[in-house]
């Protein structure tokens, strides 16, 4: 391979690049608990914090969270249709209302003490998130709660006004990605700083760096403080990374009730660990009531909690200490495999095809939920917990610790706060903060700023070239008048972006309101604040440019007033675009009235169309209208005290023989020139269009009245934002196909829920199957010798990858693995031939070849997140896959025949027919990652497949399901490599060979795994790290590679001089010599794309055409908006008459006819 030379710039290093923690070298802080557990020890650091504390006078704030008889309800069906433009106009199609309340939680009781942690366990749909919405006192979204749920002895009514100290941290990473890490964390430390401070902490400043600085230690990323968070489009931290910020800024509110849904979802088993050691130690040092649910939760997690939750159909069948939860269900005759997570083990046992029975117990093991839970009701442990439950809320110590929490609420609070407000800060203290962070908000997508300054430069010379030097005379009036309606016209225009900023900034407003950090009037006023600037500087460089090439009227107080009323005005759109955003529950519904009121507005401001020929049912637009009364302040400005002469065409007589003015002429076709005049005043101009001079202030206050108003109500429906609740997942059927999804509405909510988990036995497959059979098989053999990744920085050059080789062959599943940042997915992304900047040296070889030109599309690449068109079935995806990727040679029918194959190999036949949705609607976590699996198969990758964590945010049993199928790919000739995080014992012995990195891309281990994991313990163990015989040997390598266990080694050095090393070295050059002296399996037609230009553009158009089909909001909304516009066109210019001044609406309103862009803009 020729290396790629390219360097990289800074800004635009790659999420994997710069803020990975261990891809960075050894000058860089290792000063991590998650690193080393040595270095940083967090324990004393937090015990020397609340010994500060409470010299101040503070106490802990316990609190503690006890539940009984709960049960949650949520609106019931299997399955919902998705009308498309056609079905939606038949009303006997839709769905009927009053659909059956389903049981979501039932009767689920529990009591978590100040200082205890408490593990929920359950499959996907058990009703985890549920319940940890419910305990966070978050009920919306939910049809029906009942029964008590108690904070201390506070019912949960009372503690909403403590709604900032209980806390849930949801699997969803709600951020602003153009903000860094630093700037996330400390916005929402400032929010909570403590008014009284305590001894040694001299400002409010000092308390929340000081805060902030200890949380970056305490996950081990203060070196990322200063990148950017990213997204899924913004490049950032990565998924691991993201993930510790999203637990960051959940611990900075300083809250004494935490609620955890699936945090360490995206990390490695180790840093998975270390944050739960983290949570432990918090939770003992500042006595926190910690609740938590886990997937793929490892032994040594486990270990950590006090109590244990199992659900199971929403049923609770376990509730009681950790250590006797395994006990029990083995009582009752499961059997838990050596080294398998307990946590996996309690949440299987109703699964048919996962749980083990005990010799003796096959004639009597509860088979059900309900059997489970009769021989948990019999129990000591249920009697002894119930007890628990319900003494506590009553008890003298829960009375002690509520007292002692809302009294140390209350003195934290700053002066002027309600008592029963849940904020901390004052107003002015939000204010300040959240202007901070506009501003860094502004400073991070310095891009879209610099583009919009530009922009307005762009439009105020195009605006000015076409008005340039307007003449004085009646020939001037329309120009200036229309250069001075292009003034007011674009700067509302160029606010209509806040209708979009207000949907994207909605999920982030309420999140915090949920964490209490501030009030929502304090984002408005700084919204605001950071407006004034930044629309001052917009507009006086506009009417800078504008202003003096159109000519007007060169006086020092007429320019400043144009460019005051100009800015109040924009200030006045600003506000009104801002309102429409926040007054509308859904974005189709806001850009449908932005869109109309943007034209309704231009047309009613008096130059289309002046206010004397408005007609009486519109003209009310005219006087609510911020830009009416801008635009006549501003006519008032330039024509006042102005003598305007008639000329030219405007001037009756006229031709060869007359003089201009002379001669019994007079003006025509001039608005105000009197009979027999040759020139009229600008006064009188103004007053035949209803405009006065004397407005001029008038307006001016109008229109800070309009914007004081418009703020107000902003303020308003901002407060009433709600987050959506759980509220439950269906499948989405197009209404179009419903024959052919029967199946999916036919079934109970028992018979679906027992179908998904019986669905694992459906997939028991024999190898060389018929399905292996019709699958490709690949021959080729991939290998990577040396190769080493380095990328520019403004420090220097940093080394990502450090002499990393291995391969992959037909018929090998291989696993990447290592501590968290370790240069996993920037490995993936130089393998792949995806990165486009950085240094690459080594070779990577197909068949000991240079790889082909069409590699890219030869090899599947499944990323960590799941991307689809959400409008498209799933079978149309993987059509769509096939039939561009494939080989343009390959029939088509060929190629769909190969889509059945991989519908049936990936056990989606159930769903093909099904609309994949959004995340959160349509298909599920797990049956994403499976469809993304097959968009790369139906593709029939030649050379191998690439997989980035496929397994992350899946239970256990749905990991092992997608390892499960990776294993059939690979037993029907397939080559795989996989990153993966957290495998438990059996999932990891699935694969068959491991590479192992270590910080700053160093490899630690290449080779076989062996039967039971024995090959890599003996190699751990060899050499003073021996696996324990209950450890799960995946999480215990990964604890020796990060340093936690690994006694300080240099474990990449011990790799490097073992004999497994030199064999690798020796096995590799005969696999790249071997290949090449034989012809090569890859079948290169040197084209980059499969498909040609003609099919993509007949394929992509297809699909283009079928997703507006079925998405009826979008269409509803252009339909209403186009007939809306066209009705308020003709009835503005109703019956235009004939004469010579009619000609001009005559004009406007066809250019209104043609001129929908507002209205378009805001839809896109």
């Amino acid at each position: 391979m020729n290396p790629d030379s390219s360097t990289m710039d800074t800004e635009s290093t790659t999420a994997d690049e710069t803020l990975q923690p261990a891809e960075i070298e050894d000058g860089t802080e290792k000063a991590s608990i998650l690193r080393t557990g040595t270095i940083w020890h967090m324990a004393p650091e937090l015990h020397k914090m609340k010994e500060r504390d409470e010299d101040g006078g503070g106490k802990p704030r316990k609190l503690g969270v006890t539940w009984q008889n709960l049960t949650v309800k949520g609106v019931g069906g299997n399955a919902s249709f998705n009308e498309n433009v056609l079905s939606q106009l038949f009303p006997f199609h839709k769905s009927s209302k009053g659909a059956p309340l389903k049981t979501i939680i039932e009767d689920s009781y529990g009591c978590v003490k100040p200082g205890e942690m408490l593990l929920v366990l359950g499959r996907p749909g058990a009703g985890c998130t549920t319940l940890l919405s419910v305990l966070a006192n978050n009920q919306l979204g939910y049809e029906e709660v009942t029964g008590d749920v108690n904070y201390g002895n506070m019912s949960a009514v009372e503690a909403k006004q403590y709604r900032g100290q209980i806390i849930m941290n949801t699997e969803e990473e709600i951020f602003f990605p153009t903000l860094t890490v630093e700037d996330t964390i400390d916005f929402a430390a400032r929010m909570k700083v403590p008014y009284q401070l305590p001894p040694g902490i001299r400002t409010h400043e000092e308390y929340a760096q000081v805060y902030k600085d200890f949380l970056l230690r305490s996950v081990g990323i203060s070196h990322t403080a200063r990148t950017k968070v990213g997204d899924a489009f913004i490049r950032g931290v990565s998924g691991g990374e993201r993930k510790r910020v999203s637990i960051l800024e959940c611990l900075a509110t300083r809250a004494s009730v935490f609620c955890w849904d699936n945090s360490t979802r995206g990390l490695d088993a180790s840093t998975a660990l270390e944050w739960i050691k983290a949570i432990r130690v918090m939770t003992d040092v500042l006595g926190l009531t910690t609740i938590v649910t886990l997937y793929q939760a490892g032994n040594g997690i486990y270990e950590h909690f006090d109590k244990v939750l199992v659900l199971d159909e929403g049923k609770q069948i376990f509730y009681g200490p950790q250590k006797d939860a395994v006990p029990f269900m083995e009582g009752l005759g499961f059997m838990r495999d050596s080294g398998s997570n307990r946590g996996d083990f309690l949440t299987g046992v109703t699964v048919p095809t996962e749980r083990l029975i005990a010799p003796g117990y096959e004639d009597k093991f509860p088979h059900t939920a309900d059997e489970i839970l009769a021989a948990y009701e019999r129990s000591r442990i249920k009697s002894k917990m119930l007890e628990e439950c319900q003494s506590y809320p009553t008890s003298e110590e829960a009375a002690e610790n509520t007292a002692v929490f809302k009294e140390m609420v209350s003195r934290e609070k700053y002066r002027g706060v309600s008592e029963k407000s849940p904020v901390t800060a004052d107003f002015i203290t939000q204010v300040r903060a959240a202007t901070f962070r506009q501003y860094q908000l502004m400073w991070g997508d310095k891009a879209t700023l610099l583009m919009k300054q530009g922009a307005t430069v762009i439009q105020a010379l195009l605006g000015g070239s076409l008005f340039y030097s307007a003449p004085d005379s009646s020939l001037g009036l329309f120009l200036k008048g229309g250069a001075l309606f292009f003034s007011i016209l674009y700067n509302a225009l160029i606010a209509l972006s806040e209708v979009t900023d207000s949907f994207t900034g909605r999920p982030i407003l309420a999140k915090h309101r949920s964490f209490a950090l501030y009030h929502p009037a304090a984002i408005c006023i700084a919204q605001i604040a950071a407006d004034l600037p930044i629309l001052l500087f917009q507009v006086t460089h506009f009417g800078l440019v504008l202003y003096f090439m159109v000519g007007l009227k060169t006086t020092a107080g007429a320019f400043f007033t144009y460019l005051v009323t100009n800015f109040i005005t924009a200030m006045s759109m600003t506000a009104f675009f801002r309102l429409v955003g926040a007054a509308f529950p859904t974005f189709d519904a806001a850009t449908k009235v932005s869109g109309l009121s943007t034209v309704a507005l231009f047309v009613y401001m008096g130059y289309m169309i002046i206010k004397p020929e408005m007609h009486p049912w519109f003209v009310w637009i005219f006087w609510i209208n911020p830009m009416a009364y801008g635009f006549e302040a501003l006519l008032g400005n330039e024509f006042h005290d102005q003598y305007v002469p008639c000329y030219g065409p405007n001037l009756i007589p006229s031709g060869p023989g007359y003089i201009d003015g002379k001669g019994g002429q007079s003006c025509a076709g001039v608005i105000g020139a009197a009979p027999g005049a040759t020139g009229l005043t600008g006064d009188e101009y103004l007053a035949a269009m209803s405009f006065s001079h004397s407005n001029i202030w008038r307006n001016f206050g109008i229109n800070c009245a309009w914007w004081v108003f418009f703020v107000a109500l902003t303020i308003f429906f901002t407060s009433r934002w709600k987050l959506l609740g759980e509220g439950g997942r269906k499948p989405l059927i197009p209404r179009e196909q419903q024959e052919k999804s029967k199946h999916l509405l036919q079934l109970g909510d028992e018979e679906a829920r027992a179908t998904e988990k019986s669905a694992v036995s459906s997939g028991s497959y024999t190898p060389g199957g018929n399905i292996g059979n019709n699958l490709l098989r690949n021959r080729a053999i991939f290998t990577w010798k040396n190769l080493t990744y380095t990328v520019k920085t403004s420090d220097g050059d940093r080394v990502l990858l450090n002499n990393v080789q291995g391969y992959v062959k037909p018929g090998m599943l291989g696993a990447l693995m290592g501590s968290s940042g370790a240069g996993k997915t920037t490995l993936l992304d130089v393998l792949a031939q995806r990165k486009t900047s950085g240094t690459i040296h080594g070779s990577i070889l197909v068949d000991g070849r240079p790889v082909p030109i069409s590699f890219q599309r030869s090899a599947g690449y499944v990323e960590q997140l799941d991307v689809h068109e959400s409008l498209t079935t799933v079978r149309e995806a993987l059509e769509f896959s096939a039939l561009l990727r494939q080989s343009r040679d390959t029939p088509t029918e060929e190629k769909l025949r190969y889509v059945d194959t991989i519908v049936d190999l990936l056990e989606l036949n159930d769903l093909e027919h099904t609309l994949i949705g959004r995340p959160g609607t349509g298909l599920s976590v797990e049956q994403r990652k499976r469809l993304t699996i097959a968009v790369e198969l139906v593709a029939k990758p030649s050379i191998l497949i690439f997989l980035d964590e496929p397994t992350s945010g899946l239970d256990g049993q749905a990991a092992y399901n997608t390892v499960r199928f990776l294993r059939k790919l690979t037993e029907a000739g397939q080559a795989v490599l996989v990153t993966i995080h957290q495998p438990s014992a059996q999932l990891f012995a699935q694969f068959d060979k491991l590479l192992l990195l270590a910080a700053g891309g160093k490899t630690v281990y290449f080779g076989d795994i062996g039967q039971n994991a024995n090959t890599i313990k003996e190699y751990f163990g060899r050499y003073g790290s021996p696996c324990p015989s209950d450890a799960n040997p995946a999480e215990h390598m990964i604890d020796v590679v990060s340093g936690t266990g690994g006694e300080g080694q240099d474990w990449n050095e011990i790799w490097l001089h073992s004999p497994e090393h030199d064999k690798l070295s020796e096995e590799l050059d005969t696999i790249i010599t071997e290949a090449a002296g034989r012809p090569t399996t890859v079948n290169d037609d040197h084209h980059e794309f499969a498909a040609s230009l003609w099919t993509q553009t007949k394929l992509v158009t297809h699909r283009m055409n079928i997703s507006l089909f079925r998405n009826t909001e979008y269409l509803n909304n252009k339909f209403a908006m186009h007939i809306s516009l066209a009705l308020l066109n003709g009835f503005t210019f109703w019956m235009i008459g004939d004469a010579l001044t009619d000609l001009q609406q005559n004009l406007f309103t066809v250019f209104n006819f043609i001129f929908v862009a507002p209205g378009v803009i805001s839809q896109l």
